[in-house]
């Protein structure tokens, strides 16, 4: 058992850990087509980002991490997908639920790190039943769906609803459990992020103790047990309003790598169609330049927003002020606006990309696909997270989680 002090380790320095992600980017892209193909990652690519400390990044020192903030975590993400978008989020879901762990009670994280500091921990958040209580923790049978990585998982967690107290309504938590417990039901055949194998896990009558569990509400204010353990102020963070940057940075990671490849490919590409001037040089073209100025401004606009959801929620908790509920609406409105300017640089280049965009075999066409299911994801859903800034800005009951 870890015991608070033995695992502690000087953390390298950022730049270090992001030279360490640029390292891998080269053979995440080789391997693109056939994790696509496979529809999940390999165990090799996930043993690669466990070999180079990158699901430490924001796990406690006293369990082997490196206590950095998310804007790490931003930039790591985002550096992958210039590779393979769906390598990247599976890294995500590793390093946020790494984070997320140390958010459980101290007895939890002691568990899951018992035996090892990289460990990979899979799940699914909607709370997807009513949990039973009974001697000792929570009955569970029901099944989730989008467990990204559940195949290279050691444990799942899971949302449920447990039963109020005093006959109060349920209310919503995790709880977490070996993933060997669960049954995989392979249902993942996708557009797009297809090799993140986020599939469905099923669970019968399965008892979970009664310690393994961690409340969204306390989540949501950045009031969790696992706050209440580590000083570092980054676990007082609110979870939603600050966790999903590290999904959003594989759409942007996926943005950059569709630009870099538009840039090799625009230098020697020349018109064949004598209706547009056969012999020309695409970069000639007005539409060209203004398509690759509108997505690079994008892509730009996207990061500053981010880092800036970041960076201020982090400036409350380190002054020791809990990050109010205006500014977590703000913060998971500019989470699905960033993820609609990815899509916005994406359609940009989409317009101008030619045929060469249209082979399966080009980190294009997979980059235009998989940007567009990130935001398919319900956390960057436009139409539903704008709405509730503007219930609460109107002064209406904001319906939504913030």
């Amino acid at each position: 058992m870890n015991d608070g002090s033995s695992n502690q380790t000087a953390a390298p320095a950022r730049e270090d850990l992001l030279e360490r992600a640029r390292a891998l980017t080269p053979m995440l892209r080789e391997r693109a087509e056939d994790t696509e193909n496979a529809r999940r990652v390999s165990d090799e690519v996930v043993a690669a980002f466990a070999d180079a400390g990158l699901f430490r990044i924001m796990q406690p020192r006293e369990f082997g991490g490196y206590e950095m903030d998310m804007r790490a975590m931003i930039d790591i993400g985002s550096e992958l997908a210039r590779g393979c978008t769906s390598s990247a989020w599976v890294y995500i879901i590793g390093a946020s639920h790494a984070y997320l762990t140390a958010l459980f009670p101290l007895e939890v994280q002691k568990e899951i790190w018992s035996d090892s500091t990289d460990v990979f921990v899979a799940g699914s958040y909607a709370p997807a039943c009513l949990a039973e209580k009974v001697d000792g923790g929570y009955r569970i049978t029901g099944e989730w769906p989008f467990a990204s990585g559940i195949d290279n998982a050691a444990w799942a967690l899971v949302g449920v609803l447990l039963p109020g107290s005093d006959g109060g309504p349920p209310a919503p938590a995790f709880l977490v459990l070996p993933a060997s417990d669960c049954t995989i039901e392979d249902d993942w055949h996708t557009t797009g992020l297809c090799g993140t194998g986020s599939k469905r896990i099923v669970l019968t009558d399965a008892v979970v103790p009664e310690h393994r569990k961690l409340g969204f509400g306390p989540l949501l204010a950045g009031k969790s047990p696992g706050a209440d353990h580590h000083r570092n102020p980054l676990y007082r963070l609110p979870f939603i309003a600050t966790t999903p940057v590290g999904l959003i940075s594989t759409a942007l990671g996926a943005v950059q790598g569709a630009i870099d490849e538009f840039m090799e490919s625009i230098s020697s590409r020349t018109t064949r169609g004598a209706a547009l001037g056969a012999g020309s040089t695409i970069a000639q073209f007005s539409a060209v330049q203004s398509r690759f100025a509108e997505a690079t401004a994008c892509l730009d606009c996207a990061k500053l927003l981010l880092y800036r959801t970041i960076e201020t929620a982090m400036e409350e908790v380190s002054q020791g002020r809990e990050v109010s509920v205006a500014h977590r609406i703000r913060n998971r409105r500019d989470h699905a606006f960033t993820v609609k300017l990815a899509e916005q640089a994406m359609t940009a280049l989409d317009t101008v990309a030619g045929g060469r965009g249209l082979y399966k075999t080009s980190l294009f066409q997979r980059a235009w696909r998989d940007v567009h299911a990130v935001g398919k994801h319900v956390s960057f859903n436009w139409d539903a997270v704008s709405t509730m800034y503007g219930q609460h800005a109107f002064g209406l009951e904001a319906r939504g989680q913030f």
